[in-house]
């Protein structure tokens, strides 16, 4: 549920360049004519339905503060359990994330892991470019690589694949709440009539690099999380296990490769 006045705030403190604890502790706020100006923009794009990580261009994924806009999805809380699993099985070696966006999952990755190598990869360039920031901001090492699903990689190269991939039928995205319809990018939610065309791709292309007992774990839709597994074993995949997000809800696929190739 939206708190306007929290959002006030958090829009206050970036444009003083503090933050919220610091506002709500200062008994004068000194404020120039420039923050105040710079505030009320803020405050009137907020007004119009902007979402607040587009408005701050700021938004916090795990243990990181990252760039936001318009070239991206905004990092979501659910998408941080999927780096938790990735790094349960799969804490070193190389991995690639896949449709990197902002480059959330692939920075924490380079933060939180023992990776030799981190590939963020999008078809995007400007999806790419922004991912290229946050990895400027952050000073965390990862390739950045523009192209489609793991075409660039060759067979048997990684041990893990991870990717939140678009994911909602053309039906669903059209009834939307509109603060993401209307501003998040359509290519990064939208996968066909049945919402699950890039991941069927994705399982069935990921096959191919990643190396015996190693792991593919992808975001899914909490209604076809069923059918994405099933979807996982007709590929290859030795095993398809469920895991379920913060709220309960089934999120997140994890797939093993067979030791046998």
């Amino acid at each position: 549920m939206v708190d306007p006045r929290r959002e006030a705030l958090r829009i206050l403190a970036d444009c003083l360049g503090t933050s919220v604890g610091d506002v709500l502790s200062w008994q004068e706020l000194p404020v120039r004519p420039s923050d105040a100006a710079a505030f009320e923009r803020l405050i009137q794009r907020r007004a119009a339905g902007e979402p607040l990580a587009y408005v701050t261009g700021l938004a916090g994924f795990r243990r990181l503060t990252l760039h936001s806009d318009r070239r991206a999805l905004i990092p979501r809380p659910e998408t941080e359990g999927l780096v938790d699993l990735v790094l349960q099985r799969c804490p070193g070696g190389t991995v690639a994330d896949i449709g990197t966006g902002s480059g959330c999952i692939a920075l924490a990755l380079a933060d939180e892991g023992r990776f030799r190598l981190v590939v963020a990869l999008d078809r995007s360039r400007e999806s790419l470019n922004l991912a290229r920031e946050n990895a400027g901001l952050t000073s965390l090492k990862v390739a950045l690589i523009r192209g489609d699903l793991t075409s660039a990689f060759g067979a048997c190269s990684l041990d893990a694949v991870v990717s939140n991939p678009p994911y909602l039928a053309q039906g669903e995205y059209d009834s939307l709440d509109p603060s993401v319809r209307d501003w998040e990018p359509a290519p990064a939610l939208v996968s066909g009539e049945d919402g699950l065309s890039a991941t069927s791709r994705l399982l069935e292309d990921a096959f191919r690099v990643v190396r015996g007992g190693g792991w593919i774990a992808l975001e899914v839709d909490s209604n076809r999380a069923g059918e994405t597994a099933r979807r996982a074993l007709a590929s290859g995949w030795e095993t398809a296990d469920i895991h379920n997000d913060l709220y309960g809800r089934e999120r997140y696929l994890l797939a093993r490769r067979s030791n046998e190739l």
